[in-house]
């Protein structure tokens, strides 16, 4: 196994066209839908940002997302925002930057349930090497337990 990369302020290094599989858990315990993930990372704002376009497919429906993060070595305030088709309903969700000792970067933000407290969600993305990349989702409960939502695991694309 490749060592772990450091992510936070490189992550223009990985500009370019990705695929691969995807894995969508619905709730905790229930089963897990697995599809095809195609990606494009490019450099935007002068090198300042990261945007990560993806689609997928969820129950034969195609869907689509943006994740613009920040291209820092120090955790800021907002250092991601996200759109998705099938998660955010196609509104904005912005993420405050986490310490990850793993060198990878990681932001948490939160959204409204329908009813009771608001709820976390966190995002990570790392690598192995510098043709592989994963995308991590977390769903996080207001009473502080921890799901997988999303596991996007992309290889470069070579021409």
């Amino acid at each position: 196994m490749a060592e772990k990369l450091s992510l936070r302020g490189s992550l223009g290094e990985f500009a370019g066209e990705w695929s691969g599989r995807n894995q969508l858990w619905m709730e905790p315990g229930t089963p897990v839908h697995t599809c095809e993930i195609a990606a494009c990372l490019v450099l935007v704002a002068r090198g300042a940002c990261t945007a990560i376009r993806y689609c997928w497919e969820e129950g034969g429906r195609p869907q689509e997302g943006l994740l613009d993060v920040r291209n820092a070595a120090e955790i800021g305030a907002e250092d991601m925002v996200w759109v998705d088709s099938f998660h955010t309903g196609g509104q904005f969700m912005r993420f405050r930057g986490e310490a990850d000792e793993a060198g990878r970067i990681a932001a948490l933000g939160s959204y409204a349930a329908p009813e009771g407290p608001d709820w976390g969600w966190r995002i990570v993305i790392g690598s192995d090497g510098p043709d592989e990349l994963h995308l991590l989702m977390y769903n996080i409960a207001p009473d502080g337990g921890v799901y997988p939502a999303v596991e996007s695991r992309l290889l470069r694309r070579r021409a």
